[in-house]
């Protein structure tokens, strides 16, 4: 790697941290947001849900313009976007006002996400790709850890406002670390290519049979990961809160903690599967925690939560580790970035979903029952690429020659 590559790294590492800061800021604050805005627990789980639609409404274009215009650059003004529309949260007065700032929010998440890592992937050798973005995921869970001690010290002195002006401070390390980071090689192939008249990304990504097939399996396989990933993530605070009898200050360490081991899972995720491959290990994460989600909401009490809590936090979020590297090695340069932009677009129809269901379920059951529910969409979510989709399809690094081959029509394919 060379310094370009670590500047990259580094950059899209910051930028996730930011990503994560903001999606559980959401979650910290739930338990007061239903105080302030005098709303009950299902229209709370909606709160989750408005930047997952943002973020899926956001991903549908976010992967088109980095095809057309570049990785970087649609990174660069997304978080400007994000930046603005997050600090805007910390105005709201209201719920429907709130709904609206967090939906903003969402669009810019998506290219901070689903871009941020397909650009690392397209800058950094195969062979160590898995434990690299594995290790660039767990920044995610280092923004839950940063938001979670940040809630800690804010919410019970404070409130919630101050917790969203606090990523700005992020977004400006990470337009100082890409200032003058180029374009991926293969990006600039493929651009050529295209301007010689290749056929438009949407043609080759549904005209191809391969690439197709590929498509609809990630979106049904990523649906259940994120409906059971976002599920979990959104309640798990009030969950601690209302029903183990954890106060704010309390909950916002125990998050810490998980998210601890969440980090820790990732990165020890990441590193098995560039030895052991990225199926073997997709597979055996997701099912681990489809078995340990219902284990825990069963047996945790207040005073079990500190040994059982780790193993949550090693397991749920490990899949996320594999899947940045699995998903892009899926699709060729030419489509790469509209191909995994669009399946995580829609693969936020769980996500969107998840955060009702288990509000739905804890109003005529408990939080726990809909957390320990979401284990079946894990399983869903582990087997279908472990039975269906092979691994290393395509080099995102590809050399020169490489990627003018794969940016080659293939439509009739």
């Amino acid at each position: 790697m060379d310094r370009m590559s670590i500047k990259v790294v580094v950059a899209i590492f910051v930028a996730l941290l930011v990503d994560g800061m903001c999606l559980q800021q959401i979650a910290l604050s739930l338990p007061v947001l239903m105080n302030d805005f005098k709303i009950d627990i299902v229209l709370a789980g909606s709160l989750g849900t408005y930047s997952l639609v943002g973020m899926g409404f956001g991903g549908v274009f976010v992967g088109w313009l980095a095809d057309r215009f570049g990785r970087v650059r649609v990174i660069k003004w997304s978080l400007v976007f994000f930046a603005v529309a997050n600090s805007a949260l910390a105005c709201t007065q209201s719920y429907l006002q709130f709904a609206v700032a967090s939906f903003i929010t969402g669009v810019g998440i998506s290219a901070l996400y689903n871009i941020g890592t397909l650009v690392v992937a397209e800058y950094v050798p195969m062979n160590k790709r898995t434990t690299i973005l594995g290790t660039v995921q767990a920044a995610w869970s280092i923004g839950y850890i940063i938001a979670a001690l940040l809630s800690s010290a804010v919410l019970p002195v404070w409130g919630w406002r101050p917790m969203y002006l606090a990523p700005i401070l992020f977004v400006l390390v990470v337009l100082v670390l890409l200032y003058d980071i180029k374009e991926p090689a293969s990006f600039s192939v493929s651009a050529k290519s295209r301007n010689n008249g290749n056929p438009d990304v949407w043609a080759n990504l549904f005209g191809n049979k391969q690439a197709r097939k590929y498509f609809m399996l990630w979106s049904i396989a990523l649906i259940m990961l994120q409906f059971g990933y976002y599920g979990a993530n959104t309640w798990f605070p009030s969950y601690l809160v209302k029903e183990q009898g954890i106060n704010l200050k309390e909950m916002g360490l125990f998050v810490a903690g998980t998210s601890c081991a969440m980090v820790l899972g990732k990165v020890l995720a990441g590193y098995l599967a560039d030895k052991f491959g990225r199926k073997l290990m997709w597979c055996l994460t997701g099912l681990g925690t489809a078995l340990i989600l219902p284990i825990i909401m069963t047996f945790a009490t207040p005073l079990s939560l500190p040994y059982l809590l780790p193993f949550f936090g090693l397991f749920y979020g490990a899949p996320f580790a594999i899947l940045a590297t699995y998903l892009s090695e899926t699709f060729s340069t030419h489509i790469r970035g509209t191909a995994v932009s669009s399946v995580m677009a829609v693969a936020k129809i769980g996500a969107m979903f998840a955060p009702l269901f288990v509000g739905f379920v804890a109003k005529h059951y408990s939080i726990a029952f809909g957390m320990a529910f979401l284990g079946l969409a894990y399983a869903i979510c582990s087997v279908i690429p472990a039975l269906f989709i092979p691994e290393k399809l395509f080099d995102p690094r590809a050399t020169v020659e490489q990627a003018y081959d794969e940016c080659q029509p293939r439509v009739n394919n």
